[in-house]
């Protein structure tokens, strides 16, 4: 099938965008490659170091004949979804011994997560552990020891930092090896309910922690599909997952089979082999595109907006927020899981899942078929699914036809004709909605807007019962200059619970939602914030803002909004406390959300 129009078009700007930056890329890629395996070039008193507690595989390392993987892990058993690493290094040093490999754990990196930290103050360190765990990452590499890498993250933060520092280790190969959703728990739209029950005062506290640990309930990744579970399926549109890996539950021997499987390619992929595949080769702007395209068919979280920007940049790849919008018109929407519909991603995998969903988008012609993946050249690949036969895994055609047809369609009768994310231009800047679990009858929404400087404040309006007719909520001071831009999901409920009542309601800000933002319509990751004077730090109660997402558009309706001088706010509290005064710097150099709100790239 030959490519769609609108996806070549867009690659091609792309690449003409990128030409500079990802030749440069390439170049210092070559030169790396060029020196040959790092090992060779190492001291005897720098290997005897790195050998020295590796007991039975000091051999094999100090002959250099075979090659080492460098393991990065994000284990903490805080996060349900990094708990099932904890054995991982064991298992992993096990496979590179029986495939003539071995491994070493290269080192840690920090793994926040932001279901802990929703509404806390903790969470204005969420977005800058992005770059913690890139520089983590390269500490972890820079010893210089490894013939290639395995990176074991799976949440919101983890994976795109990674993916920065895999990138800027482009000449090693890699390999992300997931651990998998958590089994389903009650239903994600009665959990819902009781919170928004619990806002309104009608639910207990008890009532709210049953219904939240009957969720939330043992090892894997939360089963709604945010931003988590977007990582996931982005890995494989990406091709650095192994083919159907994304959605295998933890502690199952498919499990891990699939991960002596991943070991066993990043051994194979090395220059020492036969098929030495740098990362940094795979990450193109076909790969990105594919990234993207994905996000858009499946109704994806909207943290990818920003993290996407930043990873491709550590690739030498220059992409804009107008790139997600046209891909998004592109692609068809043809998965509804929570937010977007009732089903889990286990239910979503069930279905047909991933392969079933890459499979009709390549016979759509709306992926590049022919990008390099850690499984081999081309995509198609990925149309295949694992399973195990006697104990011995192996690949089989995923399913043709879709197995629920109110979670998973084909490209060709979708849920919607275009994807789940647009862009929003205005008089108050570029921003994103999510449109894929809004109503089309909230679309559209003008009426007056409401200030305020933080998410607490809106709580204590909304217990106060001042919001009695349409509002949009305006919350600005939330951008990455600002105090991090953490995710405001925590107003959700309030805003629901709004909307239920029967009132036009929407939320505009330079903050982010969670990747679980759902039904009210939010304008988000607005820039330029307004924290650097951007047009919201102009804006004042009463004013008639018009959110359009059919149009795409974002306009206050004032005739003197652009003579206001723009306010200012004390963001003293936002400076101090859990470990924020240490990320001062990060806020004074930090680029803006529409560029990836990053630090290091």
């Amino acid at each position: 099938m030959a490519l769609h129009p609108s996806i070549s078009r867009v690659t091609d700007r792309i690449r003409e965008r990128s030409y500079a930056t990802r030749t440069a890329y390439l170049d210092r890629l070559a030169k790396a490659v060029g020196n040959g395996p790092a090992r060779s070039h190492l001291s005897c008193g720098n290997q005897a170091h790195a050998y020295a507690a590796m007991g039975q595989d000091k051999a094999p390392l100090t002959e250099g004949r075979a090659p080492n993987i460098g393991i990065v892990t994000a284990f903490n058993d805080m996060l349900s979804a990094h708990q099932p690493y904890e054995d991982y290094p064991k298992l992993i040093r096990a496979a590179a011994r029986r495939a003539g490999a071995t491994a070493q754990v290269a080192g840690g990196v920090p793994a926040m997560c932001d279901g802990v930290t929703q509404g806390q103050s903790g969470m204005e360190l969420s977005l800058f552990s992005r770059d913690v765990i890139a520089l983590a990452a390269g500490v972890s590499l820079s010893h210089n020891t490894f013939d290639s890498a395995v990176f074991l993250g799976v949440c919101d933060k983890i994976v795109p930092g990674l993916i920065i520092a895999a990138a800027t280790f482009g000449h090693l190969p890699s390999v992300f090896v997931p651990a998998g959703p958590m089994t389903s728990g009650i239903p994600n739209d009665e959990k819902s309910k009781v919170r928004n029950a619990f806002a309104e005062g009608k639910a207990t506290r008890d009532q709210l922690m049953q219904a939240e640990m009957a969720s939330y309930h043992g090892p894997g990744t939360c089963t709604f599909y945010g931003t988590a579970n977007t990582n996931q399926m982005l890995m494989e549109f990406m091709g650095l997952h192994l083919p159907g890996a994304s959605f295998v539950n933890p502690g199952t021997p498919l499990r891990e089979a699939l991960t002596t499987a991943a070991v066993e390619r990043a051994a194979q992929m090395t220059a020492l082999g036969n098929d030495f595949r740098p990362v940094g080769e795979i990450l193109d702007e076909r790969a990105y595109v594919n990234g993207l395209v994905g996000l858009m068919a499946t109704g994806g979280s909207t943290n990818l907006v920003i993290h996407l920007p930043a990873m491709a940049r550590a690739s030498g790849i220059i992409l804009d927020l107008q790139d997600f919008a046209d891909i998004s018109e592109a692609v068809p929407l043809m998965a509804k899981v929570y937010p977007n519909g009732l089903a889990d991603v286990n239910h979503f995998h069930a279905a047909g899942g991933l392969q079933f969903m890459i499979g009709q988008l390549l016979d759509a012609g709306l992926l590049h078929a022919d990008a390099k993946t850690v499984s081999g050249e081309g995509l198609s690949h990925y149309r295949q699914e694992p399973t195990l036969k006697d104990g011995k895994l192996t690949w089989e055609p995923g399913a043709a036809a879709s197995l629920n047809d109110r979670i998973l369609r084909p490209a060709s009768d979708p849920f919607a004709t275009s994807g789940g994310l647009k862009q929003l231009t205005g008089n108050l800047g570029r921003g994103v909605i999510k449109v894929s679990a809004v109503a089309p009858e909230r679309h559209i929404i003008e009426a007056p807007a409401r200030i305020f400087h933080t998410q607490d404040a809106v709580k204590q309006a909304f217990k106060a019962g001042e919001f009695t007719s349409d509002t949009i909520v305006v919350v600005r001071f939330q951008g990455p200059q600002a105090n991090g831009m953490p995710e405001l999901h925590s107003l959700t409920p309030t805003l629901s619970v709004l909307q239920d009542r029967g009132l036009k309601v929407a939320l505009v800000t330079d903050g982010r939602m969670s990747g679980a933002s759902g039904k009210v319509p939010a304008a988000i990751h607005v820039a330029p914030e307004a924290a650097c004077g951007g047009p919201l730090a102009r804006l004042r109660d009463g004013d008639i803002i018009r959110l359009d997402a059919d149009a795409g558009t974002l306009t206050v309706l004032a005739t003197d909004f652009d003579q206001r001088p723009a306010v200012t706010a004390d963001l003293s509290d936002n400076s101090f406390g859990l470990g924020r005064e240490l990320f001062g710097a990060f806020r004074r150099v930090v680029g803006g959300a529409d560029t990836g709100g990053a630090v290091v790239v």
